[in-house]
């Protein structure tokens, strides 16, 4: 029973503070979000059998609760997963975009993100949009988003840009490729980074995207 009951208790004290607060980048769940949806639901079934075959009967349900995290999380990604754009579509927008203009493609943007039910504010200035959600203040800069080479100088103005929006998250999105120093930082400072995959997942509703 104790085995079982901690077992529960350890991955609902993980998936707490994750449903609740910003996941970090590299902790399981997030990791497991980005993978097949199919892993995490077969380690949910693991921690069922397992519980099953070692514990005592009337006990084996406490361990098999410790899967339901990963049950919940495996049921999340096969949703995202299903709604993600398909390669020859992602291939699509992401050419749409390297040839949009500015205007153009902040429109795009902005239709995003509203789709996220964000209420979206365009604003001047190292960020280019102020999204507010649940109470929640991020900002976006998107301007050079078909720079080929980004370094750690445009993260570090986003992110001194925050304070005076009452921002608690930055994204930072871009098609090019980020330096050691740059991406460094976003690790270290919290910076989301809005790339070729998460950008195809934000513009996937986006019209016209071959003009």
């Amino acid at each position: 029973m104790r085995i079982g009951m901690c077992m529960a208790l350890a991955a609902t004290t993980i998936e707490t503070p994750a449903m609740k607060f910003k996941m970090a980048p590299n902790s399981l769940f997030a990791i497991l979000l980005r993978s097949p949806w199919w892993i995490s639901l077969l380690i949910a079934a693991v921690f069922a059998g397992a519980s099953r075959a070692f514990l005592p009967d009337a006990y084996w349900v406490f361990g098999a609760m410790g899967g339901f995290p990963f049950l919940g999380i495996g049921v999340y990604a096969f949703l995202q997963q299903m709604q993600a754009p398909s390669a020859q579509q992602s291939e699509a927008i992401l050419k749409a975009v390297s040839t949009m203009g500015w205007r153009e493609f902040a429109d795009a943007l902005e239709q995003g993100f509203t789709a996220q039910r964000y209420k979206v504010q365009r604003i001047d200035g190292a960020a280019d949009f102020l999204l507010q959600r649940e109470g929640r203040t991020t900002i976006v800069a998107a301007r050079r988003w078909k720079a080929a080479h980004v370094g750690a100088e445009a993260l570090e103005s986003l992110q001194a840009a925050a304070p005076a929006y009452g921002a608690s998250q930055c994204q930072y999105v871009t098609l090019g490729q980020l330096s050691d120093n740059a991406l460094g930082f976003a690790k270290k400072h919290g910076v989301q980074l809005v790339q070729a995959d998460a950008l195809t997942l934000l513009l996937r509703g986006m019209t016209k995207p071959g003009k």
